[in-house]
């Protein structure tokens, strides 16, 4: 217990800004919902699936952005700050290959929207929003890449400031846009896409400067001395990398399916899942931050030749993400429906949404022992793994559950909504348990080897 509280305090202090981050992207794209919304069916539609394609491939980016935070914190817990320009700039180098595939598969976009069976205007629209927001593009990996270099330093602080810019920004650039404002066309829901671009820009640049600026920075100062792509550098943050944004882009490619696969069966039930998805995702922003923060205290640690604290770090924030996770659970149990309350008047979506949310209480415990686990892999630079657990886990095993539960009656009579969910459990609980009997043999070798 004496050593819980200075750990504990340390956690705090790394998770606190990464969760408000996190909770300011969130927003963003409720604000771009909204105020889409405003405009028409069409616009709104637009933006929603026009995000749906572009935010997973972001993801793939960032994943690889990811792989630089462990590999700063190695470095920063051994006091050696000398090769961190360098990987910093190769791992900018290697997000930028990211983004060139990424740009590809944009690219194909109106490829992939001409299988859709929807009326031309929202295509147009939707591919307009999708040409707009790529311009962001670029400032999305010098973003990424900066982000992680902050944050793999333990300055997450960073992190919370320019995400409060990005809001900041974001509510003017969509009422100038999407409306038609200060002599400006109004482009309606594709005007959401050009805001989200500058909101972009803002962040990337504003973060930039802070690092060439603060003297926070003076002792690294990444981009005083230019490196030349190396690529065995780059293929190592692949490596490292690649995993990561594999792990991330399987996770919401599955609850992406599961809305598809559930439409034909209504409106309400659709409405339902995407209310409690809504919710749960709000919940989930604390142990996703929590496993950002654990695996710059382990990669610290290790840094430091002390693998017992990362041990202990592990532990902490283990203990800290399931209480969390049992306080919001009893508070998706018990007040569900009235949480459901807030985004619809309609009662049958209401009880439906309290229903799955019920079911979400029940897979926050697992979905933090999971979460933290991976979180402490990356710290020990082991995501290959992590990457094997969340395809298995989440398609062949969680999908799997979600269908014969949700659209057959082989076990019992179809659930829907609901089956899917029990999916999401028994998928999260599988991931708990495979990612946790990994993590403990990786830290037993670097006790043994330590």
């Amino acid at each position: 217990m004496r050593h819980f509280w200075p750990e504990t305090k340390k956690l705090a202090l790394l998770t606190g800004p990464i969760l408000v981050a996190q909770l300011t992207q969130m927003l963003m794209g409720v604000v771009d919902t909204l105020m889409a919304g405003r405009v028409g069916a069409i616009d709104l539609a637009a933006v929603a699936v026009g995000s749906a394609i572009w935010m997973p491939l972001t993801l793939l980016i960032f994943g690889l952005s990811m792989a630089l935070a462990p590999v700063i914190s190695h470095h920063h817990g051994r006091g050696d700050k000398s090769q961190m320009p360098r990987y910093v700039q190769q791992s900018l180098y290697t997000c930028i290959v990211g983004a060139l595939f990424t740009g590809l598969l944009l690219y194909l976009a109106p490829y992939f929207l001409a299988l859709m069976d929807v009326e031309p205007a929202f295509r147009a629209m939707t591919l307009q929003y999708l040409r707009f927001i790529m311009w962001g593009l670029p400032a999305f990996v010098l973003y990424a890449v900066l982000r992680n270099f902050c944050e793999g330093l333990s300055h997450t602080m960073p992190s919370l400031v320019i995400g409060v810019i990005g809001l900041l920004v974001n509510i003017p650039m969509n009422y100038v846009f999407i409306y038609g404002k200060l002599g400006m066309p109004a482009l309606g829901g594709a005007g959401s896409g050009l805001a989200s671009a500058i909101v972009l820009w803002s962040m990337a640049l504003s973060l930039l400067a802070y690092v060439i600026f603060s003297k926070r920075y003076a002792e690294v100062m990444p981009f005083k001395q230019f490196f030349k792509p190396d690529w065995d550098d780059i293929v190592y943050f692949f490596r490292l990398g690649g995993p990561i944004s594999m792990s991330l882009f399987f996770e919401t490619s599955l609850f992406a399916a599961v809305a598809i696969l559930i439409a034909p069966l209504g409106p309400v039930m659709v409405s339902g899942h995407q209310v409690a998805l809504n919710v749960s995702s709000i919940v989930y922003m604390f142990p996703l931050s929590l496993s950002m923060a654990i695996t710059l205290r382990v990669g610290f640690a290790l840094g430091s030749g002390k693998p017992k604290d990362a041990v202990h770090a592990y532990h902490v924030a283990l203990m800290l993400g399931v209480a969390f996770a049992i306080v919001n659970g009893m508070g998706m149990w018990f007040g569900g429906r009235w949480l459901a309350g807030f985004y619809t008047g309609n009662a049958e979506i209401i009880e439906l949404a309290g229903t799955l949310l019920g079911l979400a209480a029940i897979y926050t415990v697992s979905d933090s022992f999971q979460a933290i686990a991976m979180g402490a892999l990356r710290g020990y630079k082991d995501t290959r793994a992590a990457m094997l657990v969340t395809i298995i886990a989440y398609w062949p095993f969680g999908l799997t559950v979600g269908i014969v539960l949700g659209l057959t009656d082989l076990v019992v009579p179809a659930l829907g909504a609901a089956g899917f969910w029990i999916g999401f459990i028994s998928g999260l609980s599988v991931a708990a348990v495979m990612l946790t009997i990994r993590l403990l043999r990786i830290q037993k070798r670097h006790l043994v080897s330590g």
